[in-house]
């Protein structure tokens, strides 16, 4: 069957050149003094099984690199400018880890060349910071993770580039708000899929697209931990949330279709149809009523609430 092509309930953007991959930097170095994850040389994480529940005292470690990633994260939400290079906002983003005695997760995670990920208009995640300049009317995505005291913590944003069309900001706007209502329905006791399900409610009135390929993660010890956090509705997914477990939720929401491709540089992840990309992302633990979201700053704060459009 022939299924009739709908328009977004966003206007579509004004177009914009694709985004083209510019020129990479020279690998950023981290003092010897500052704690590296297992894949820091190597490039290759643990393949060891990680726990989905943390104890009382890793909990209190991963606040502490939730608070740093939250911290860096607004510092380089504070540089996004036109004229300003990716690879600059990942300059600013890792020497505000090393500050904080704090090492870029990314940095070398399974080869990843660079201490942040910056995905650019239709650069649906994973976009490698370079020599590309933010244009006027630009959004961007910013993905922090920092590691301290032997564990992760992983937040990112989107912001707009000077003045920004409003179908964008709307995009922005709504996946934010999609990702809080997936926050939302955590607690104990609930499933792993009624998260997918409340991100895909938030964002059908729109007409708006959710990616399957990328999925929120277990987090701790390990970067990418065991538990999976799909931002759909799929009923297999019944893992039942448990006080202690610890993961991230970050939605990617497309204006159309969610298809997508991977350049060759196998990380950089783009919309088919060149259509624009929001996300944004908070590393939680369940709690004995709740939720607990790890990623902001010790005043509350967060860059989603500092940038918000």
């Amino acid at each position: 069957m022939v299924r009739r092509k709908s328009r977004s309930a966003l206007l579509d953007p004004p177009p914009s050149p694709p985004v083209t991959a510019g020129m990479l930097s020279p690998r950023r170095t981290v003092p010897a003094a500052i704690e590296r994850p297992e894949y820091a040389v190597s490039g290759e994480p643990s393949s060891r099984t990680s726990r989905d529940v943390r104890t009382p005292e890793e909990l209190e470690r991963m606040r502490i690199a939730g608070r740093i990633a939250a911290e860096v994260l607004i510092e380089v939400g504070e540089a996004v400018a036109p004229g300003v290079t990716t690879d600059e906002l990942d300059r600013i983003g890792h020497e505000a880890c090393i500050r904080h005695g704090a090492y870029p997760s990314p940095l070398n995670y399974r080869g990843f060349p660079k201490s942040l990920c910056t995905s650019v208009n239709e650069i649906i995640c994973h976009g490698i910071p370079d020599s590309r300049k933010l244009q006027e009317g630009d959004i961007v995505n910013v993905d922090v993770t920092a590691f301290i005291g032997g564990v992760h913590g992983d937040t990112n944003a989107t912001f707009c580039v000077g003045e920004v069309d409003e179908a964008s900001k709307s995009l922005i706007r709504a996946t934010r708000a999609a990702m809080h209502a997936g926050i939302a329905t955590v607690r104990p006791g609930s499933r792993v899929n009624e998260i997918g399900r409340a991100i895909e409610a938030s964002v059908r009135p729109l007409q708006l697209g959710v990616v399957r390929e990328f999925i929120g993660h277990g987090i701790g010890e390990q970067f990418h931990g065991g538990l999976q956090i799909p931002h759909y509705y799929e009923a297999r997914h019944r893992t039942v949330l448990t006080e202690g477990m610890t993961f991230t939720i970050e939605p990617m929401i497309t204006i159309g279709s969610p298809a997508l491709f991977v350049w060759d540089d196998d990380w950089t992840a783009a919309t088919i149809s060149a259509q624009r990309c929001a996300q944004f992302e908070h590393t939680m633990v369940v709690t004995p009523t709740g939720v607990e979201i790890l990623t902001r700053r010790e005043d509350g704060l967060a860059a989603e609430d500092l940038f918000a459009v």
